[in-house]
């Protein structure tokens, strides 16, 4: 694997994503996530732990790779992007973002499509900065995005493309825990595993299923209209 980093211990799920960079998303990225997270399904894994490094959760999309691609492999990438962000929002499996430095557009969404996210403090943005980037947020994404965001902070969210530090972002409830040091954070998240596992796994799915029902619906019947992204 070269950006996505799997394990299981003790039936807890863990996916690290390092590429020793700003772990960009690429195509190799989507389908290792989709590797690691088959991988998860199988073993019925109680809970799932995604993480970043050091510093960085994830910066996003690859602008790099979609600068080399031409308009018809634009749209598949941004196809593959949508279906694996959908996948993670409606996996059926307690999932946990520890969040230990940037989470920039893609990784932001990424973050939020997570069930619980729990931080770390420090020089960090979270951000959905597609328009300060001359892109689009497609309906999908803010469907996503609203189900983590309180409504009355969407528009300075996703049209003001806003950057947030993280004391703002669990201030306004966009993290659910926020701590000084990656000693705290490992205690913190150590602690909701353990809180998390004790769920009927069971019963997780199928209500979790029926809580994002009607929105997955929806964002599946958005996805025949996403278009290519604009760099």
């Amino acid at each position: 694997m070269e950006k996505v980093h799997f394990r299981i211990s003790n039936n807890i799920g863990r996916i690290n994503f390092d590429d020793a960079k700003a772990n960009a998303m690429n195509p190799i990225f989507f389908n290792e996530l989709h590797s690691a997270l088959d991988h998860m399904e199988k073993h019925r894994v109680k809970v799932l732990v995604l993480s970043g490094r050091e510093n960085i959760f994830c910066a996003g999309l690859d602008l790099k790779y979609l600068a080399t691609i031409d308009a018809q492999e634009n749209s598949r990438f941004t196809q593959m992007f949508a279906r694996t962000m959908l996948r993670l929002f409606t996996f059926p499996i307690p999932t946990v973002a520890v969040v230990s430095g940037h989470a920039i557009a893609g990784g932001c969404i990424m973050a939020m499509a997570c069930d619980y996210r729990i931080m770390q403090n420090g020089d960090y943005r979270i951000q959905m900065n597609e328009i300060r980037n001359n892109m689009a947020v497609p309906k999908w994404m803010s469907m996503i995005a609203g189900h983590a965001i309180p409504s009355h902070r969407m528009t300075e969210f996703i049209l003001h493309a806003r950057a947030y530090s993280p004391e703002e972002a669990y201030k306004l409830e966009f993290i659910h825990e926020l701590y000084e040091d990656k000693n705290q954070l490992k205690a913190a998240v150590d602690a909701k595993v353990d809180d998390l596992r004790e769920l009927d796994s069971k019963c997780y799915a199928i209500t979790k299923k029926w809580d994002r029902n009607t929105l997955s619906e929806a964002v599946l019947s958005h996805l025949k209209d996403v278009q290519a992204i604009n760099y």
